[in-house]
């Protein structure tokens, strides 16, 4: 993904002196990428929550989407057989 960005980076760069839109491109294809691009648990944005809230949201998604599969078996019995079935083959 680096490699990409370095190149799409100078390829806008080159282009740039030819429209200056493109130098504004450039510039915010890497603000893009700093921000969300490389994994946002850098130490300098604000870093990751501390551990006990991490586990903490962890278990409440997890509730959450065994809650939504509970609902979807219930709701739709038919389908979830025929998901099963498939599985098992």
């Amino acid at each position: 993904m680096g490699t990409i960005l370095i190149a799409g980076t100078v390829v806008l760069f080159l282009l740039g002196f030819n429209n200056h839109a493109w130098w504004l491109a450039a510039v915010v294809l890497l603000f893009v990428y700093a921000q969300y691009g490389r994994g946002s648990s850098s130490p300098g944005s604000g870093g990751p929550p501390a551990s006990a809230a991490t586990y903490q949201q962890y278990r409440e998604r997890r509730d959450q989407q065994a809650k939504w599969e509970r609902r979807y078996r219930r709701e739709r019995p038919l389908q979830t057989r025929r998901q099963e079935r498939n599985k098992s083959k």
